[in-house]
């Protein structure tokens, strides 16, 4: 098995992981794994995932070594994670939202037909890997999101309705709230420093259109303060099988506290 960590950023996952940086981070390791394999060529298969998440990288090698598909090899290595609950970024029972709910997000893509499907704030459904592979198997859509997920994902043979809280997702919530929902991914809004609901503030008045290097800096220090590898990240994978075809995925659970529907 080749270890490619080394060729890895430390953290390839934005804080906030919506859709649109769910592919651009995708295409980041896509591009970054054909460039080392373009001058190690033949040296087929290659399993690569963000974090030691060494698992899930020995599940993904399993499949590949034993002649499955790239496609295989990743739902494989991204479903390990999922059932160890990585670094509680991935799979059930991690990073609440700000109702305390534990939502899914996932996606693969297959490099030979270069379809994609996707889950996004799935509930109910703790296998969002192959719920997205669903979405691309069985489907013309790229993307299923929320109760409509879960009940297509049911329909196609996974188990489900499961409750995705933990007692340590509840817990931390409920911290969360005692500190009056501090921090959060609000801006610009009225309460500032208790829980919500949040409404907009009142800009009559303000200079729209400027923004000094100091209100700046103060933004990006208040966004960035609670970020964390154990609240943000997640596993993105990719694996080149022994046809030298590619495939890549990603799973999470998404940001801790984040806005319900993000």
């Amino acid at each position: 098995m080749k270890d490619l960590h080394s060729l890895l950023p430390h953290s390839m996952a934005a804080t906030n992981l919506n859709s649109a940086s769910i592919f651009l981070l995708t295409f980041a390791l896509l591009f970054m794994v054909m460039g080392h394999e373009a001058s190690n060529s033949g040296q087929y298969p290659v399993v690569v995932s963000t974090w030691p998440f060494l698992e899930a990288v020995r599940a993904a090698w399993r499949v590949v070594d034993n002649g499955f598909s790239a496609v295989d090899a990743v739902v494989e290595g991204c479903s390990a994670c999922e059932e160890l609950r990585c670094d509680g970024t991935v799979g059930p029972g991690g990073s609440p939202d700000e109702n305390g709910e534990t939502t899914i997000d996932a996606l693969v893509m297959d490099g030979v037909t270069m379809e994609v499907g996707a889950v996004a704030a799935m509930r109910y459904i703790k296998d969002g890997i192959k719920a997205a592979r669903l979405v691309m198997q069985y489907t013309e859509h790229t993307l299923l999101v929320g109760e409509q997920a879960a009940a297509f994902a049911i329909s196609m043979g996974l188990p489900g309705p499961t409750n995705l809280s933990s007692s340590e997702s509840m817990d931390k919530w409920t911290k969360w709230k005692e500190n009056h929902c501090q921090p959060n991914f609000w801006k610009d809004v009225v309460p500032v420093d208790r829980c919500g609901p949040y409404h907009a503030k009142d800009f009559l008045g303000s200079s729209h259109g400027t923004c000094s290097k100091t209100t700046l800096m103060e933004n990006i220090k208040s966004r960035s303060s609670h970020v964390g590898r154990h609240n943000h990240d997640t596993i993105s994978m990719a694996v080149f099988d022994k046809m030298g075809n590619i495939a890549v995925g990603t799973s999470t659970n998404g940001a801790t506290f984040k806005i319900p529907g993000r």
